[in-house]
C-alpha cells in the first residue's frame, strides 16, 4: 500500500551516510537524488530523506524494514553498531507480536527509531 515516505532530517548528508551502512545488508542503496532530497531503496525509491524545514524537534518515527533472513537482520545491526548508532534493542525474536518475528531496532542521527525485520522461521 505505502508508495513511499519522507522523513525530514537535520543533516541529509549525515543521514544518508546512515542509511548507506544500515540498509547495505537488507539490499538497500541510494537510488535517486532530486535537489536536496536523496531517496533509498532495493527496487524504486520507497525511503527519501529531506532537508528539516522547520527547526523544531521532530517526533519521532518508527521505520521497519523488510529483511530476507535473520543472518541479514543480525548484518543490519552490526552495520548500525558501526554507523554509532544508539542500540534500543539487539536482535531477537519478539514472540508478543508472533512467534518468527525476529528484528532489531535502533536510533537514527535524528532520533528515528529504526528497525529491521524478519517474519521467517
Amino acid at each position: 500500500m505505502l508508495d513511499h515516505i519522507a522523513i525530514q532530517v537535520n543533516d541529509v548528508a549525515a543521514s544518508a551516510a546512515f542509511y548507506d551502512v544500515v540498509l547495505a545488508p537488507l539490499g538497500g542503496e541510494r537510488k535517486k537524488q532530486y535537489g536536496e532530497n536523496i531517496s533509498f531503496g532495493v527496487t524504486g525509491h520507497p525511503l527519501w530523506l529531506v532537508p528539516a524545514s522547520d527547526p523544531s524537534p521532530t517526533r519521532e518515527l518508527h521505520i521497519a524494514f523488510a529483511a530476507p533472513d535473520r543472518a541479514a537482520v543480525d548484518a543490519f545491526y552490526t552495520a548500525a553498531l558501526t554507523a554509532g548508532a544508539e542500540v534500543l534493542h539487539a536482535p531477537r525474536l519478539w514472540p508478543e507480536y508472533h512467534e518468527s518475528y525476529y528484528g532489531a531496532f535502533v536510533r537514527d542521527p535524528d532520533g528515528h527509531n529504526v528497525e529491521a525485520v524478519c517474519h521467517r522461521p
